[in-house]
Order: C-alpha cells, then sequence, then structure tokens
C-alpha cells in the first residue's frame, strides 16, 4: 500500500480536506475537477477506505477521513519543508512566513518585525494576516513557519505546538455616542446589528458559551465577519454597531476614543495567545530568533 500511495495522492487529499469542495480544490490546485475527483478515488481504493463524502451541501470528511488528514498533511509539509532546504542550500538570504490573526498582527507584531529586520537583514519576512483555521492550514502544509494568534480548539491544533505569550479577551465595542454605551445586559445587545465572529475563528466559542451562560441567544440580527477592516470601518459609520472583537484588534481605538468599550462582563472570553509551529519538526533558527523579539515585545508591555 506505501508503495502505491503517490505525493500528489496526499496533496489533492489535503487541498480537497481544507477547501470542502472538489471544485474549490481544483481550482487551487489548477488542475480540473474530474482529475481531483480522479485521484481521490485512487487514493480511497488504495487505503480501502472511503474518506470523503460527497453530497449537494459539499464535502465532508469521512472519521477514517479526519485520521488520515493528520498524517497526510504532516507528509506533505515535510516533503515541501524538504524540497524548500534543498533549493535554499548555500543560499546566503533565508526566509521566515509568519501568519497572524488580527488581534496579534495589529499589536505587538510591527514593533517585534522591525527590531528582527534590523537584527536580520539577511532574512526576508513575510507576514500574511487571516483567520485562524486558514493559517494553521496553511502552517501544517508547510506554506507558514510560524502562526501567531489564539490557542485554537483542541481538534484544530492536532500536529501542532503551541508557545503561550500572554492572555486576552473578547470586548464589545461601538462608537461613543451610540446607545449602545448605556446598556447594562447582553439581552439588550438585541436591538443593535451585531458584528459577531464566524465559525472558523478561534474565539467564537469562547464567545458563544458566554452568552450561553448569559442566557442569550444567538443574536438574528448579526453579521458575521473575521475581517478587522471591514469590522472598523461599519463600526465607526453606524451608531446602531456592536463589535465582538478580540482586544488587540481596537486597542488603539479605544485609547484614541475612536470607539468605547462596552461595561459588560467579557472575562470569560479570556483565552491564551501565543506562536504556533509544527510539532516534531526543528524550529528553523530565523524562527526561534523572531521568537525572541517577539517576548521582548510582550515583557516592554508587561
Amino acid at each position: 500500500m506505501e508503495r502505491r500511495i503517490k505525493f500528489r495522492h496526499l496533496e489533492i487529499f489535503t487541498a480537497v480536506a481544507r477547501a470542502a469542495s472538489l471544485k474549490r480544490a481544483a481550482e487551487r490546485l489548477n488542475l480540473t475537477q474530474p482529475a481531483v475527483s480522479k485521484t481521490l478515488k485512487e487514493l480511497e481504493d488504495i487505503t480501502g477506505h472511503v474518506l470523503a463524502e460527497r453530497s449537494r451541501a459539499g464535502l465532508r470528511l469521512t472519521p477514517e477521513g479526519e485520521v488520515f488528514l493528520q498524517y497526510a498533511e504532516q507528509s506533505t509539509a515535510a516533503i515541501r519543508h524538504g524540497l524548500r532546504s534543498l533549493q535554499g542550500a548555500g543560499q546566503a538570504a533565508s526566509r521566515l512566513r509568519i501568519g497572524a490573526l488580527p488581534s496579534v498582527a495589529g499589536a505587538i507584531l510591527p514593533a517585534a518585525a522591525r527590531s528582527f529586520a534590523a537584527a536580520n537583514p539577511d532574512t526576508l519576512l513575510e507576514v500574511t494576516e487571516g483567520p485562524h483555521l486558514d493559517l494553521i492550514a496553511r502552517l501544517r502544509s508547510g506554506g507558514l513557519d510560524l502562526v501567531l494568534g489564539r490557542l485554537g480548539r483542541p481538534e484544530s491544533m492536532a500536529g501542532l505546538s503551541f508557545q503561550q505569550l500572554y492572555t486576552e479577551e473578547v470586548v464589545i465595542v461601538a462608537r461613543p455616542d451610540s446607545p449602545a454605551v448605556s446598556i447594562d445586559s447582553f439581552a439588550d445587545l438585541d436591538g443593535f446589528l451585531v458584528l459577531y465572529p464566524p465559525r472558523e475563528t478561534a474565539i467564537r466559542p469562547l464567545v458563544a458559551r458566554m452568552l450561553i451562560a448569559q442566557g442569550v441567544a444567538l443574536f438574528p440580527n448579526r453579521i458575521e465577519s473575521a475581517s478587522s477592516a471591514f469590522g472598523r470601518a461599519l463600526t465607526l459609520a453606524e451608531p446602531n454597531v456592536v463589535w465582538f472583537i478580540s482586544l488587540g484588534v481596537v486597542a488603539d481605538d479605544l485609547a484614541k476614543g475612536n470607539l468605547v468599550q462596552l461595561a459588560l462582563p467579557t472575562a470569560p472570553t479570556r483565552g491564551a495567545v501565543g506562536i504556533m509551529s509544527r510539532a516534531n519538526e526543528v524550529i528553523p533558527a530565523p524562527a526561534r530568533a523572531f521568537s525572541r523579539h517577539l517576548a521582548t515585545q510582550i515583557r516592554g508591555r508587561v
């Protein structure tokens, strides 16, 4: 069986699993949908298991597929890492690719990036911002070297290690002239347009548990978005909008008085923020150096 499984089987399977769609996976891989479907069927024939179930609603991994995905991602990441190492052998310059959640991208990351760049002029630093699940998928596949952000659900952290830097909570903010500033109950938020974290974000389950504890149902009048730029623009434009967002994203606006934090208790949403890397892999020297610069910035804020 091992000799029959090729790299293309693993690459296509992981792409299909991440996209939850044969069509989207084919587009990302620049292949035809029939070619992707045929390769996935070949892999299922080789393993003797149905790895993904197709329906009109999309594609969903079977329990066997979920198990196989962890090892497929680790295998493809290891191969890509080896190829990059060969390509970079003998070259003076190196590259460090960082993924960052919005709450980190606008907080500690800029200062850490400046100090790292000054101390490591031969290392090209690439920074990508995005939602939690997208970034850790790219980390597993070898597309990123480190990811900075919230500790995710246990099932999303399989095959990854996590080094905590600090803790942070979700806040609820609005414009200073918003009627929401005077409310004192979560139930009163029903009268506002709520900007709410989508399912792929790390803070979504924390916010959901907090609202359940308060006896508040999921707001029907809501917009779900992981875009900090969109959330900021809409909240600043509309006094009837309230925004559930990590403190780091809006810390500067709160300090300047552009936004105001509502007087509602959000301590249950406090969670760990740190550095994620691939488990069981030696972290490259540039990544270790960047971690030290991040730690220095954290100490400077304490």
